[in-house]
């Protein structure tokens, strides 16, 4: 049996409870107005430009036959699969990471335009070769250019060369040396991307592959029976990225990291579980950036095998990046 309050009690219970939800109301009130209004609404970034700065990851070439990239460039069968005489590389397919932004947002990069648009919103400064001391370059021609605006967006991935070039110098002896060499190295990349974000730019940055786990490596434990040059590579690459991720500055308001190495190494550890057959071998006979569909060594697929080269990542590879990117760029509140 339940006992029924007297009025008065009643009532001084109902004035408390709506004391209590008055107080929470104007509280949460506050907090709206604190956030920009309770009318206001989250609007994602739409950038204006892209820039992309960096190595072979990002490149596309400039002779003939324009826009190829240094993975495994597409063939477009112009619409007569049975008649291979009017195929043609064609740059919009098979993109690098790069690329896959731009068209993210609508972009057509300058030097893959085929159709000739006019309105041009990308453009690639990245180049063959570069280390981190040269995308400081690109970075100073961009501003002796025009410089860059609050509604740029550019991408940066860079290292692989610089670990390469270290590697070189390794004589069994000499690996804290070269570790060293490889935080400074990360750093100064760090450095770039807080220089970009204070130059107005909103950076979508790329750390590098565990070269360990590169066609580079198993070669270099061929060429070293009973060595473990793969996890010298290894080394390097965790060093630089970690130096990296340690230096950029951590706010989703300026920039994006895309993790690149951790996706490859799920990959190595689980190749059925992304569908890759192959993540140690390089799929091209003819070296990038000529290599196509049609230069492939026997039984390489370019949506299947994860390397076109010793350290250049294939068709496959480039579109697991460039996931990366965009699912970045979609969450950072730029």
């Amino acid at each position: 049996m339940f006992l029924s309050l007297p009025n008065h009690r009643r009532a001084r219970r109902v004035r408390a409870t709506a004391g209590v939800l008055k107080t929470f109301v104007v509280a949460a009130l506050a907090v709206m107005a604190g956030c920009g209004g309770g009318t206001s609404q989250y609007e994602p970034f739409v950038p204006e430009r892209l820039f992309a700065f960096g190595d072979e990851a990002s490149a596309l070439t400039a002779d003939a036959p324009t826009g190829r990239n240094y993975g495994i460039n597409g063939i477009n069968a112009n619409n007569t699969a049975e008649d291979t005489s009017d195929d043609f590389i064609d740059c919009r397919l098979q993109p690098n990471w790069a690329q896959s932004l731009a068209a993210y947002y609508g972009f057509v990069f300058a030097e893959c335009n085929p159709d000739n648009a006019t309105d041009i919103r990308a453009r690639s400064w990245a180049a063959p070769g570069a280390r981190v001391a040269e995308v400081a370059a690109q970075v100073d021609a961009q501003i002796a250019a025009g410089g860059f605006r609050d509604k740029d967006i550019v991408t940066l991935m860079v290292g692989v060369n610089d670990i390469v070039e270290l590697y070189g110098q390794y004589d069994g002896t000499n690996e804290e040396a070269l570790l060293a060499e490889v935080r400074e190295r990360g750093n100064r990349t760090g450095l770039i991307v807080n220089r970009l974000i204070a130059l107005g730019a909103k950076v979508v940055v790329s750390n590098i592959p565990d070269l360990g786990y590169s066609p580079f490596a198993v070669k270099a434990n061929a060429a070293n029976p009973g060595s473990d040059r793969a996890g010298v590579l290894s080394r390097l690459s965790s060093t630089f990225n970690e130096r990296l991720g340690v230096t950029i500055l951590i706010d989703g308001r300026y920039v994006a990291l895309a993790q690149t190495d951790q996706r490859i190494l799920a990959i190595n550890r689980s190749p059925a579980s992304f569908v890759v057959a192959n993540t140690t071998d390089v799929a091209c006979a003819t070296p990038p950036p000529s290599c196509t569909n049609n230069t492939l060594v026997a039984d390489a697929n370019p949506t299947t095998w994860l390397w076109a080269g010793d350290v250049l990542l294939s068709s496959r590879g480039q579109s697991e990046v460039a996931s990366l990117a965009i699912t970045r760029a979609q969450r950072n509140p730029f």
